[in-house]
């Protein structure tokens, strides 16, 4: 009987490390399945996932023995939360981790789309060679926006000042004497101030009610004609036919998306636009992420299965059940 499930491609030294002191199963394909993922946690104390299984109400009412998930990342919308709280169960991410591999895509995307590096590429690839067609623009001077000014709003906007960008952010939670703003050289305004003077937005928030969806079509439409609008965060924060008809329409001039509002997305019209970039949900795949990522989690996991306390808790840093040993 397990220790730890693992239910999607999660491989590493840290599980290695992990099979030293606990009984480890590595199912990388039982998170499609959600009824064998509910037959295989039941005698389990430990479950580590990423972004693709869904720790239900029903997986979190059938693992009597769970005291811990460890989700490796940062988002929570695969876990019900308010579950895994009221069964006592330590739920515990990594907020930290990703945030350069995730704020370093975010400034590959500004490059590929101000200078139409895709397009360039797929064009000489084909046997053209019209470089007056790809008269690209400088990121110097232009104003990025960024929505959610958390770790990796921060780090992105850091890394845009290097090519001497203007800063401004759009923050729910987030004072306007933050010292993270203040570090970042950032201005914090309104949401609709920030569309109508970027030159590029990009999204940084959580999946949450508030944000599901929050792309839309009133919002596109305070952009500007010739702005860029990235996505590196959930892909449901965007509603994608309003993004669509945006670009159809010629109402900003492009876009970049590492995330869908269904993954896989099946072939739609913003997979044909040369005026799209796509990636496969790509931002924290760098192999320095990954490894701080996995050994983050696998060590939280560890410490809680041992009588300690997690660092990464999002609930409580210790179970509130007992501890029924194998």
């Amino acid at each position: 009987m397990a220790d730890i499930l693992i239910t999607e491609p999660i491989e590493s030294t840290a599980v290695e490390r992990l099979r030293m002191g606990f009984d480890v199963v590595v199912d990388p394909e039982l998170w499609r399945d959600t009824a064998a993922v509910i037959r295989q946690i039941q005698t389990c104390r430990g479950i580590i996932v990423r972004n693709q299984t869904d720790v239900t109400q029903a997986v979190i009412d059938a693992a009597d023995r769970l005291l811990v998930i460890g989700r490796a990342g940062v988002g929570l919308d695969n876990i019900d939360l308010g579950a895994a709280s009221s069964a006592g169960i330590v739920v515990c991410t990594t907020p930290q981790e990703n945030a350069i591999s995730v704020a370093e895509l975010v400034l590959g995307f500004m490059l590929c789309l101000a200078r139409r590096i895709c397009e360039a590429d797929r064009h000489v690839k084909g046997g053209a060679w019209d470089r007056h067609h790809f008269v690209g623009a400088e990121l110097h001077g232009k104003t990025l926006g960024i929505v959610g000014f958390g770790r990796i709003g921060f780090l992105t906007a850091m890394r845009a000042r290097a090519f001497g960008m203007e800063i401004i952010a759009h923050d729910e939670y987030l004072n306007a004497s933050s010292i993270l703003l203040a570090e970042a050289g950032a201005r914090l305004v309104p949401m609709d101030d920030l569309l109508m003077h970027s030159d590029f937005v990009s999204c940084h928030v959580p999946l949450t009610p508030e944000t599901r969806g929050m792309f839309d079509a009133r919002r596109f439409a305070l952009m500007k004609s010739t702005a860029y609008f990235i996505n590196a965060s959930r892909g449901q924060v965007v509603n994608e036919r309003d993004l669509s008809t945006a670009l159809e329409e010629e109402v900003i001039a492009g876009a970049a998306l590492d995330v869908r509002q269904a993954e896989p997305p099946s072939p739609d019209a913003l997979a044909r636009r040369d005026d799209v970039v796509l990636t496969p949900h790509i931002a924290a795949f760098t192999q320095e992420a990954q490894s701080r990522v996995l050994h983050a989690i696998c060590d939280d996991v560890t410490r809680v299965l041992k009588g300690g306390t997690a660092v990464n808790a999002v609930n409580f840093p210790f179970p509130q059940r007992e501890n029924k040993q194998q």
